[in-house]
């Protein structure tokens, strides 16, 4: 969540408060530990960093990055391959 208040900009980015505070925990967790072993979660806080985004906002990301791979894994009813890309 960016703060955006007409010319009033400075401020750090926050996590949203919405949702259940248990699951935005332990996502949360999940992200900053993910880019030391996920290699897919990884390229994304890193291209962020890089672009100059905030470590909160590119943690926001990685959360989101985790979600979607959970999903994937919750959907296919496979386990979770980490080479993904190169098998589809």
């Amino acid at each position: 969540m960016e703060r955006q208040s007409g010319s009033s900009v400075l401020g750090r980015a926050q996590i949203s408060k919405a949702g259940p505070a248990r699951i935005r925990a332990v996502l949360y967790m999940a992200a900053v530990v993910g880019p030391r072993y996920n290699p897919h979660v990884k390229a994304v806080y890193e291209r962020l960093l890089a672009r100059g985004k905030s470590k909160m906002s590119s943690l926001g990301a990685a959360m989101r990055k985790l979600v979607h791979l959970c999903f994937g894994v919750l959907k296919t009813q496979q386990p979770y391959q980490h080479d993904y890309l190169k098998n589809a």
